[in-house]
């Protein structure tokens, strides 16, 4: 009966502590959105002072630091980073991140734990207003913003996107699933976007990144977050896109983040 009995315990038990984990998180999650929200109002005006006064650079600072205060905030949930293979990235070299996508937190972590990458993102339009800090640096910081509904529109602004990583020896970061997924299992990959930055950033560099546990932070929506999470930021082998066919380079890439993910 016992051997019977388990499963059903474990279930029960489970239930318990997810309800409690959630109970616990209201008045933390209180807390975490006052900080978390101070952060992007007091940020918002030292942005425009940065880029307006001081040019880029100065700006770039400011968003790394913003995010640096962002991942700060998190550890009042009791959020924790994992950064593996960090130093195997290729320097001096226009970079494409191409990684999984769980939540709002793969972002933060990407900006300020590959900060000296200078990170672009492909994001779509809708994030482009009305968030204070963030809409600001998409809008401003070199990132593109896409209307999802009008794939003809994307491709001359990741064009565009493609030639500044080329030139500058910066970062693009793509997220080819397109949506999050709100349980840690990965979706579908789409080409076309990282085709695009491929073909027109030709001395670049594809870096997979499996990113696990970020869908966590959100389990219960977007209130009360989740508590006591790892978050695995997993860096791949770097490959070169003149040494691939794309197609063969997109089955690599997807190989590579998917593998490693854990549900």
């Amino acid at each position: 009966m016992f051997y019977i009995a388990s499963p059903y315990f474990s279930l029960f038990l489970s239930s318990i502590l997810y309800a409690m984990e959630k109970l616990i998180s209201y008045p933390i999650s209180v807390v975490y959105y006052l900080c978390f929200g101070l952060c992007l109002v007091i940020f918002h005006p030292v942005q425009w002072i940065c880029l307006n006064v001081f040019g880029y650079q100065a700006h770039k600072k400011s968003v790394d630091y913003l995010n640096f205060c962002l991942t700060l905030c998190t550890r009042i949930l009791g959020t924790t980073y994992t950064v593996q293979n960090r130093d195997t990235i290729p320097k001096d070299a226009p970079i494409i991140f191409v990684a999984n996508h769980q939540s709002l937190y793969d972002i933060i972590g990407i900006i300020w734990y590959l900060r000296r990458f200078h990170a672009k993102f492909v994001s779509k339009k809708e994030l482009g207003k009305g968030i204070p800090s963030v809409s600001y640096n998409l809008r401003h910081g070199g990132s593109i913003l896409i209307d999802r509904k009008d794939p003809k529109q994307a491709i001359p602004v990741i064009k565009q996107l493609s030639e500044y990583i080329e030139k500058h020896k910066r970062s693009a970061v793509i997220f080819p699933e397109g949506t999050r997924s709100k349980d840690g299992k990965p979706k579908e990959f789409a080409q076309s976007g990282l085709k695009i930055l491929c073909k027109y950033a030709p001395s670049a560099y594809v870096v997979p990144i499996t990113i696990n546990n970020s869908w966590k932070m959100v389990k219960f929506g977007a209130f009360p977050m989740g508590l006591g999470n790892n978050l695995q930021f997993i860096i791949h082998e770097a490959i070169a896109v003149k040494d691939y066919p794309f197609e063969e380079l997109m089955e690599k890439t997807e190989k590579s983040v998917t593998q490693s993910i854990k549900i």
